[in-house]
């Protein structure tokens, strides 16, 4: 069994479902990138580096209302050529308002339910971490930690 450990930041929009007022579409993408977290005495500094040359992540999921703050998710994300996950929601997801008008803040912890292509057979965690903004634009910042056989 193999351990992959990795964090990307996806990017896109969040949509009402027709028809349905308590269930939303998420669409986000992310690019090949580097994530660096520096500790100095004055401040955490953080950044992400675009790589050239590398592939892309695309996130599709559906997200369901079910109580103020809460919400269950389902759906999948392809990491390019290597394959695709596809998870659900443990537990609640919360969402609710950010100390900054007009951007809702958010976290989900997501288990693996299968993969494809050389993430067949995958289990494991991602956890998210996002904002939505006033006209839906999400920006999402994934942690996770794969076992693939």
């Amino acid at each position: 069994m193999k351990e992959l450990v990795f964090a990307l930041e996806f990017r896109g929009s969040a949509a009402p479902v027709a028809g349905s007022d308590k269930k939303l579409q998420a669409r986000t993408s992310a690019v090949s990138q580097t994530l660096r977290s520096v500790l100095k005495p004055d401040g955490i500094q953080g950044s992400i580096e675009t790589l050239t040359g590398g592939g892309s992540a695309s996130f599709e999921s559906e997200v369901e209302i079910v109580g103020e703050g809460a919400f269950v998710e389902s759906g999948s994300i392809r990491y390019g050529d290597a394959g695709r996950v596809s998870f659900r929601t443990v537990g609640r997801g919360i969402l609710g308002a950010s100390p900054q008008a007009g951007l809702q803040r958010g976290a989900v912890l997501w288990e693996v339910t299968g993969g494809e292509g050389a993430l067949a057979g995958a289990q494991g965690l991602i956890t998210s971490n996002f904002t939505v903004g006033p006209q839906g634009e999400v920006v999402d910042n994934h942690f996770a930690r794969l076992f693939v056989p």
